[in-house]
């Protein structure tokens, strides 16, 4: 079997409810699907990327621009996506335009070798335990009224969004309204400076999981320097683009915890190497998520059944975002969401769903 084609499908998706974090809101979602064709069988890959460059330096149009200019001319007929990443690594960065790519080529391939994502990465886990991000809320009274709904749903572990001026209070209380045997961390999205270490310690009293990404993700440094003055564990998000990175973090105590996100370290063959590298150092992993609808969420999905992944991440239901998702849905059992125990990433778009969706489909022949 060759690849005969690649499409390029961009497409549009409202959010059920605006989701705010300390670098914007965010309503709706400009979707970058990455289509791979062969003579009997199919790929799919979804793009992480925002509209804007704000959580990232990467942007949709920014992807779609490097892809169609870069990354899909290396593609030959028998590619495997292990011979794309090393093609592509001639490219600097764009990690996320990388792990659309990717992810199209290894369902594509997967699917052709009748294996599983889960099973190829090394999964072991047939079910994932998902949490629930929370925006930041107009009120205090708002932000415990949603965190009841989502309790109520039966999501285990809440994370909060927070920004100065709504951080400590608002923790204060949800952790009074829920009590302390809820899972809890929260998420600065970079938005603090090693200036602030006295008052981020004053989250040490919310016996939290963690604090995701408090400082600039450059700052690598700051944080190492935030560690010795918080005693809440520290997890690195934006900061962590890499193996070597990620590596290097550890080895100098930037963090004890790494959320990975597979869109932004390049693809899941990545994400498996940090995996690796943190159940070898004994450091906690879990799976972020960027508002994916069903094709990345499969995906990812199968990455955080992996053994290390030992806290629950923010897979969460499709519902928590959409009123329809392109695939069919993934749905909330006590807690947990089922892993994708078929071929590839084990999920297709719905045909006529994203065709109402897609707002231009472009082909790629790939020629030998």
């Amino acid at each position: 079997m060759t690849i005969e084609h690649i499409e390029i499908r961009r497409a549009h998706i409202n959010l059920v409810s605006p989701f705010r974090t300390s670098f914007g809101v965010e309503v709706d979602r400009d979707l970058l699907y990455v289509h791979v064709v062969g003579s009997d069988e199919e790929g799919w890959g979804e793009c992480v990327a925002m509209a804007a460059p704000l959580y990232s330096s990467e942007y949709v149009d920014g992807c779609d621009e490097v892809m169609t200019r870069y990354l899909l001319p290396m593609i030959t007929p028998t590619m495997t996506a292990q011979e794309f990443v090393l093609a592509a690594s001639s490219i600097r960065g764009n990690f996320m335009a990388k792990a659309a790519v990717e992810t199209a080529l290894l369902d594509y391939q997967l699917r052709r070798d009748k294996m599983s994502l889960a099973t190829f990465l090394g999964a072991t886990q047939t079910r994932v335990a998902s949490g629930v991000s929370v925006g930041i809320q107009s009120t205090t009274e708002e932000l415990l009224e949603t965190v009841s709904g989502y309790l109520a749903q039966g999501y285990v572990r809440i994370k909060l969004k927070i920004e100065p001026g709504l951080d400590i209070e608002r923790v204060r209380a949800v952790r009074e309204a829920f009590g302390d045997d809820m899972l809890l961390q929260v998420d600065a999205n970079s938005a603090y400076t090693i200036d602030d270490a006295s008052h981020l310690a004053k989250l040490d009293e919310f016996n939290l999981l963690l604090i995701e990404q408090p400082l600039p993700e450059e700052d690598l440094i700051g944080h190492v320097e935030l560690s010795k003055k918080i005693g809440t564990p520290i997890c690195l998000d934006e900061s962590i683009t890499t193996f070597d990175v990620a590596r290097g973090a550890l080895d100098i105590g930037a963090c004890s915890i790494i959320n990975i996100k597979p869109g932004r370290v390049g693809g899941y063959l990545e994400s498996k190497k940090i995996h690796d590298l943190c159940v070898s150092r004994g450091v906690p992993v879990w799976c972020g998520g960027m508002l994916e609808t069903g094709i990345g969420r499969a995906a990812n999905l199968a990455l955080a059944a992996l053994p290390g992944f030992t806290l629950p991440g923010d897979t969460s239901a499709s519902s928590r975002y959409f009123t329809q998702d392109v695939t069919d849905p993934f749905v909330l059992r006590d807690g947990y969401i089922d892993v994708p125990n078929t071929v590839g990433i084990g999920v297709r778009p719905i045909a006529d769903v994203l065709d109402a969706m897609s707002s231009k489909s472009t082909k790629y022949v790939v020629s030998p």
